[in-house]
């Protein structure tokens, strides 16, 4: 191989450095969420039927194409972090694992789109409103039901519990949207 048909040390430094950010980002985000929901919306129960899971919004923004068992990995880390703060026992691990493991089937069903390009992650730069909306609903939804039929166990209070889940994907959903916006924003360079 001549020396001229090497690839530039240059534009492999900067995909290094692009996907090097990208995770520190998400890292970063991991932890300011974690330490959110743990520390303020934990603490945010009203009368016992709405519990807002802001969290879930970390498995929410993984880049479509993430491989499947880094996107399991990933919600596994988040969930049994969120389980040992709040002596929960494995349930939101549980929960976002289903999460988790619903993802790519969803993405495929909602999306008009079927292939993606590398990198792409969901937002309003990459889809539209009612795409976010709906991915969103089904995803925490199906996060929240499991989870609470997991603390209840038991199918004796089942129009309560789906009322539960129901009352609180809503409360997440209006955070999660939030979260959304914002990502969307511009960003100042």
């Amino acid at each position: 191989m001549k020396l001229d048909q090497l690839p530039s040390p240059y534009f492999g430094n900067f995909i290094f450095n692009q996907m090097q950010k990208s995770t520190l980002n998400y890292i970063g985000r991991f932890f300011i969420i974690v330490i959110i929901q743990i520390f303020v919306l934990n603490n945010i129960q009203i009368s016992g039927y709405i519990n807002p899971f802001f969290y879930v919004f970390l498995i929410l923004i993984l880049p479509f194409n993430i491989p499947k068992y880094l996107l399991l990995v990933v919600a596994f880390l988040l969930g049994i972090t969120i389980d040992m703060f709040s002596n929960t026992a494995g349930m939101h691990a549980s929960a976002t694992v289903f999460m988790a493991f619903l993802r790519p089937g969803v993405i495929y069903l909602t999306s008009i789109k079927k292939e993606f390009e590398p990198k792409t992650f969901p937002g309003f730069h990459n889809m539209d409103a009612s795409w976010i909306a709906t991915y969103s609903i089904i995803m925490i939804f199906c996060h929240h039901t499991l989870l609470f039929f997991l603390e209840v166990f038991s199918f004796n209070e089942f129009l309560s519990t789906i009322w539960r889940s129901l009352l609180s994907s809503l409360v997440t959903f209006s955070l999660v949207f939030i979260g959304f916006m914002l990502e969307s924003r511009p960003q100042k360079r």
